[in-house]
């Protein structure tokens, strides 16, 4: 059995070709060709934490397995991560454990792979921004994808923690904008906050960068942005509505619990399409389209699709270029099975891993 550590995934797997993986997960689901039952959640009460099982199988890319995954807001404060977890993958065709993986760095590749994948198939061609509000575990991956799916030369960042913003920036200017969690060199530290401009966004003095800007609100970051992505555990709304732009593409892929709710409902309301990974997963789990609904401003049959369906080619993506599209994301196993087997996959090719015997 091969047990790969967060740096061997990191080092396997591209993010292109994460994206791609996560694409074949998520159309296999939508056509049906996938199990991927709603995770079991269990809450850890006295930590407002939550442990979460979600076994999956996606027989075209023999991904058989379980994952588990604990989400500890308060490990913050203990300075360790908020997200831990193991991915177990098996052998299809006889059941052998194959590989361990480590999850949380699996959640990051495989959570970003979906933003940029919502990115490419419902975000504007000319998309040049993204905003990103909550800079913690998952931010890295997705503003990774997100500028692999486009163009993009400017990052706003938000964060209550303004020091939480002000390192991550730093990290995405040392890194190149966009390496996220993957090895990388240390640089010089640089603070820039976001002033909005006109025509195109000042660079930071390397090609092909995007400029990397803390804002003071997220309404600052939110205003005039081609995407939008929501990255918290928030359990309110963590911008206002007005602040989006005609044409923006929103991405919620923080929130996971019919309790939290990043999007405020008028955003879900006056969007003209709403996508999800699955229908029954998000209607189970989303607090961001489930309070909208329980307010009486959204119903379960606005759902545009799943974003397997438009990457299959069963319904379409973004259609006018001054539409508000929403994505919402609360992952789905498959994703996670898909996306660990090609890691297991790259890691025995290019020697990567430790060989352990049960």
């Amino acid at each position: 059995m091969l047990l790969l550590s967060a740096d061997d995934i990191w080092r396997a797997v591209p993010m292109p070709l994460a994206m791609d993986a996560v694409a074949l997960a998520l159309q296999e689901f939508s056509l049906g060709r996938a199990i991927a039952p709603v995770r079991l959640s269990i809450p850890v009460a006295a930590e407002q934490a939550t442990a979460l099982f979600m076994p999956g199988f996606v027989q075209a890319a023999g991904g058989l397995g379980v994952k588990f995954v604990s989400v500890f807001p308060n490990n913050r404060d203990r300075g360790k991560r908020t997200v831990h977890g193991l991915v177990v993958l098996a052998d299809p065709t006889s059941g052998e454990p194959l590989a361990v993986l480590e999850a949380s760095s699996l959640t990051v590749l495989r959570t970003g792979a979906a933003a940029g994948l919502a990115t490419r198939l419902l975000a504007r061609e000319d998309a040049t921004s993204v905003a990103v509000i909550g800079t913690g575990a998952q931010a890295p991956g997705a503003v990774e994808a997100i500028c692999a799916a486009r163009p993009i030369r400017e990052v706003r960042l938000y964060n209550r923690t303004p020091e939480r913003a002000r390192a991550f920036a730093e990290r995405l200017r040392n890194s190149g904008g966009g390496a996220g969690d993957r090895p990388h060199s240390a640089g010089e530290p640089g603070t820039a906050k976001y002033e909005p401009t006109s025509g195109t966004p000042r660079e930071t003095g390397a090609s092909q960068r995007p400029a990397v800007f803390v804002t003071d609100s997220p309404e600052e970051a939110v205003r005039g942005a081609d995407v939008v992505v929501t990255a918290t555990t928030s359990s309110q709304p963590v911008f206002l509505a007005e602040s989006l732009s005609e044409g923006a593409t929103v991405i919620g892929i923080g929130s996971f619990t019919p309790s939290m709710q990043e999007l405020p409902s008028a955003v879900v309301l006056q969007a003209d399409k709403v996508v999800v990974e699955s229908r029954e997963a998000a209607l189970s789990e989303a607090g961001d389209l489930i309070l909208p609904i329980r307010e009486g401003v959204f119903h379960a049959d606005r759902i545009h699709a799943e974003l397997g369906e438009i990457a299959a080619g069963l319904r379409p993506g973004r259609e006018r270029p001054d539409e508000l599209v929403v994505f919402k994301s609360v992952g789905l196993s498959v994703m996670d099975l898909v996306v660990g087997k090609l890691a297991y996959d790259r890691a025995l090719a290019l020697g990567l891993g430790q060989k352990v015997a049960l």
